[in-house]
């Protein structure tokens, strides 16, 4: 099958990706984005204590627990809370936002894992946050696909930016595409909503001009025929590509590739990129 790459009126097309990137950079430094997250603390079941969190915390078979000191509250779906408060089981890739004064403190669940995650409007790498590189957008990097659905969904492992610790996904199909003259094919997880997809990949910039270890592409639901558009200019840096404090998956193996991929956000500052 020949994939024909998408067109669209050049000013149009470069005007509606700049509307899309500063909606990103505007979620990614929120007060309580990824920027201003302080730590990543793991819960075991001895309570710990925290320097940027109130409370001691710890986990069990049944959920987390955290037990506030004389003067601490936290605000757990907008009812004040004391002493001692259980946030139960969490759900895999789930969690909880309890308010801390200008602070949210996440209580989360990743690869198997109860985590504490504050996030501080004045953390530095928020408040020093210039932006994101990324390359100009350009129509050819916007190529249609077509999305084969698995007989049913496979359940794939990839690792994760924390060494050790490895996440699940249940993919429903895969994506193929030509790019520059070469047949791909991306392994596809469920998106953020019905229907939608997210791509995790790298290709021959990865660690080049692009972070090393992956970027997101987030796809609409293909339509009935499997039609889909993966605009690449619209490819993502995961949270990892900003700060060690995040547990972001990595890309399937058969997600690597071959082709270099010049478009999309470029390596963070943070991370050295200019």
């Amino acid at each position: 099958m020949t994939i024909q790459e998408t067109t669209a009126e050049p000013a149009a097309f470069t005007r509606d990706w700049q509307e899309w990137h500063a909606g990103q950079e505007e979620r990614l430094a929120a007060p309580h984005g990824f920027l201003a997250i302080t730590g990543l603390h793991w819960l075991g079941d001895e309570p710990q204590r925290f320097p940027d969190a109130p409370g001691a915390w710890s986990t069990g078979p049944d959920g987390v627990v955290v037990i506030l000191g004389d003067g601490e509250e936290l605000l757990v779906e907008e009812t004040p809370v004391h002493g001692e408060h259980r946030f139960g089981v969490l759900p895999e890739r789930g969690g909880v936002n309890a308010v801390w004064g200008d602070a949210v403190i996440e209580v989360a669940r990743r690869g198997g894992h109860d985590i504490v995650r504050p996030r501080h409007p004045d953390a530095p790498l928020r408040t020093a946050f210039t932006g994101t590189p990324a390359y100009a957008p350009h129509p050819r990097w916007a190529v249609t696909g077509r999305y084969t659905a698995f007989d049913e969904p496979r359940p794939t492992t990839v690792g994760a930016a924390v060494e050790g610790l490895e996440h699940v996904y249940d993919a429903p199909g895969r994506v193929e595409f030509e790019l520059d003259g070469q047949s791909v094919a991306l392994t596809a997880f469920p998106g953020h909503s019905p229907g939608s997809l997210l791509v995790l990949f790298t290709d021959a910039t990865s660690g080049v001009t692009t972070y090393a270890a992956n970027r997101a592409l987030a796809l609409e639901a293909p339509a009935a025929d499997g039609t889909v558009v993966l605009d690449f200019n619209r490819a993502v840096n995961l949270p990892c590509a900003y700060t060690d404090l995040a547990t972001c998956p990595l890309p399937p193996a058969e997600n690597r590739l071959p082709v270099a991929i010049e478009a999309g956000q470029r390596i963070p500052r943070e991370r050295g990129g200019s």
